[in-house]
This record gives C-alpha cells, structure tokens and sequence, in this order.
C-alpha cells in the first residue's frame, strides 16, 4: 500500500517531527511505501507532490491543529486523526487502513 500523510501538532515543534518518524518506521515496517509532509513552526517539511498524492492508496492526516492544503486529496480515502493515535500505535492504525482499503 502507498501512503501519504501529513503530520501537525498544537506547538508545531516536537509532536510534528516525532509523529512522522512513528508513521514513517510503523508503515515501512508494515511493508507499505510512505511520504509524510510535515507542517510545523518551519513551514512546509518534504512537501507531497502531486505525483506522491496521485499514486496514493490512502491519506493519513494526523493533527491537532488545522492543516492546509486538503483539497490536493479530493477523491483519495482520507483517515483524519488526533496526532496522539499515532504517537501512541502507528501500526495498529495502519494495520486497521489497510483492511478497510482492502475492504473496498
């Protein structure tokens, strides 16, 4: 499975980074492929592409804050949830996406 992602935490500074690097292990652990842009206190991090989004299975989009840039998603499966899901258990997030995907 392909997946995108953005991560964005209340202070954008640590939650963002950490959260990224627990999506990004979880899945390639998982055997899926993923790019997660960041939107933190720096701006814009690893910024997905068009082609990224259009190759995609699915969008994890983990924050506490508002993120921009949603409408790049339109048609794509979209999972939004709190930034703490994936501090907490990346994987069983991912392992519950890829059923539903394969589900459909």
């Amino acid at each position: 499975m392909k997946i995108v992602g953005i991560t964005a935490c209340t202070a954008g500074i640590a939650h963002t980074y950490i959260a990224k690097e627990k999506l990004e292990s979880a899945a390639r652990e998982l055997g899926h492929e993923i790019k997660v842009e960041t939107q933190g206190t720096i701006g814009v991090d690893n910024e997905l592409t068009a082609s990224d989004i259009k190759d995609a299975d699915v969008v994890i989009i983990a924050h506490d804050i508002k993120v921009g840039g949603l409408d790049r998603f339109k048609g794509k499966p979209v999972v939004d949830v709190p930034i703490s899901i994936i501090m907490k258990n990346p994987k069983s997030l991912i392992i519950k996406v890829e059923s539903q995907i394969k589900g459909k």
